[in-house]
């Protein structure tokens, strides 16, 4: 109750809110993981200014606008720790391959003859319709010509980290590393402080890149202080390569060459040894979990409750929607993520729902470096919320709130999304896109893809 008391106190010293929704429950992910039943969210332009009883809320903000929503939860913002945005364009090309197959034949030809700035725009919009839609409100992205999907995803209101791909051969947006690493410095400064884009540098892989070009992508994260992603350990192939080449796993590789000093997000983590674990654990690195993308490539299944018994910062990414998974949905991965967890340890008692939901919203804010700012319901945050309906048959009946959004609820149960205090969907009817606009443009270019392709089909 004195917690409450001061946030109420704060917010009226703040000022009048500007928008207060009300809910069934209200999910938190405080410290203290407090669900108030009955609740209600107060938000001052883009900061959240007050949570606790909506009886106590609305006595400071009653006479504001309000979302009232009685048969829903209202929770944080789902983050998405690693995707591949425009690929939603390739969705579906190529499936059921395996990953050095799937990249070589099938992706990085039709990349080659597809990807203009003009690709990367339509497919990021369709890329944000859909994350927005199914309760995403910040994502972390690599790929080319970043500063567009940057200017796609600022425009819809979305936030996210986003790294201008580093990759030691010829591609759509740099002939050479070096130019992609000037192209990956413009776009760092182009983006500085920016209230909704983080700008990162993101080299591949190890096995894409030279040593020299790793060592460069980390120098001048640093020196911006901007993050680093690469794909670690994503398969038995790259580890047991690097391993012929150097005597040394991946993770041992980039900790030699001083890859993982600084901000690091590693995506995949799936055949990581316990040295490899405590090397990340040391140096904070956070890791996006790819359940879905690790399963449909047979990559494997990555060591999760190792990760999380040396606390290291996990969160949850569907990886590219291209083949090596078709969807952007953080409710399927959040459940696949549970049941792999417990079918590989045979304990239905590993990762519960609580900490699944935690992997998708404040864990995933602290591998992107950012759980200060967003990845849960406090005063003096930034507003990224949603609000789940619990008015379909598979909500009913509902016992326990974690398990519901975990295990029951979809993406498609997802009915606002407010990101940065704007609502940028309203009872499932997104307000910054146009959804008939988007669709319509992304179906003109799949004819494009498709014509592209055929010759050598």
């Amino acid at each position: 109750m004195l917690r409450i008391f001061v946030s109420l106190l704060f917010a009226s010293a703040l000022g009048a809110a500007d928008l207060v929704l009300t809910a069934r429950y209200v999910v938190t992910m405080d410290g203290n993981r407090r669900i108030i039943e009955n609740g209600a969210v107060a938000i001052e332009k883009d900061r959240i200014v007050a949570v606790g009883p909506a009886a106590d809320v609305l006595k400071i903000h009653g006479a504001k606008p309000r979302l009232h929503r009685p048969d829903a939860i209202l929770a944080p913002g789902l983050i998405n720790t690693h995707t591949h945005a425009p690929m939603t364009l390739l969705r579906g090309i190529a499936d059921d391959l395996r990953l050095q197959e799937w990249l070589e034949r099938y992706i990085f030809p039709a990349e080659g003859r597809n990807v203009s700035p003009e690709f990367v725009r339509v497919g990021t919009d369709l890329a944000v319709l859909e994350m927005l839609l199914s309760g995403t409100t910040t994502y972390t992205d690599m790929y080319y010509f970043e500063e567009v999907i940057a200017e796609a995803t600022r425009r819809a209101g979305m936030r996210a980290v986003l790294g201008q791909t580093i990759i030691g051969f010829p591609v759509p947006d740099a002939k050479t590393p070096a130019d992609a690493l000037r192209r990956a410095e413009a776009f760092l400064k182009q983006f500085a402080g920016d209230p909704l884009i983080t700008a990162a540098v993101a080299p591949h892989a190890i096995y894409t890149n030279s040593d020299e070009t790793l060592q460069a992508s980390r120098a001048l994260a640093n020196r911006y202080g901007a993050p680093l992603l690469i794909h670690l350990s994503e398969t038995k192939k790259e580890n047991e390569d690097t391993q012929k080449q150097r005597g040394l796993s991946p993770t041992q590789a980039l900790e030699k060459l001083g890859v993982l000093t600084g901000r690091t997000v590693a995506a995949h983590g799936v055949w990581l040894d316990d040295n490899d674990i405590a090397t990340l654990a040391r140096r904070g690195v956070g890791v996006a979990h790819c359940p879905s993308s690790n399963m449909k490539l047979a990559s494997g299944i990555a060591p999760v409750l190792k990760l999380l018994r040396l606390d290291v910062a996990l969160g949850l990414g569907p990886d590219g929607p291209a083949g090596s998974n078709n969807d952007l949905n953080l409710f399927e991965e959040m459940d696949l993520a549970g049941k792999l967890a417990k079918v590989s340890a045979n304990d239905p008692t590993a990762l519960p729902a609580a900490k699944l939901f935690a992997m998708a919203t404040i864990d995933g804010a602290r591998v992107l470096g950012m759980q200060k700012e967003v990845g849960s319901l406090e005063v003096g945050k930034r507003a990224d919320l949603i609000t789940v309906a619990m008015t379909e048959a598979q909500a009913v009946p509902l016992f326990n709130v974690y398990s519901a959004l975990v295990y029951a609820l979809k993406g498609s149960d997802v009915q606002d999304v407010i990101v940065n205090g704007r609502v940028v969907v309203k009872q499932r009817q997104p307000q910054t896109l146009d959804r008939a606009r988007v669709l319509a443009a992304a179906r003109a270019y799949a004819e494009r893809i498709s014509r592209s392709l055929a010759p050598a089909r």
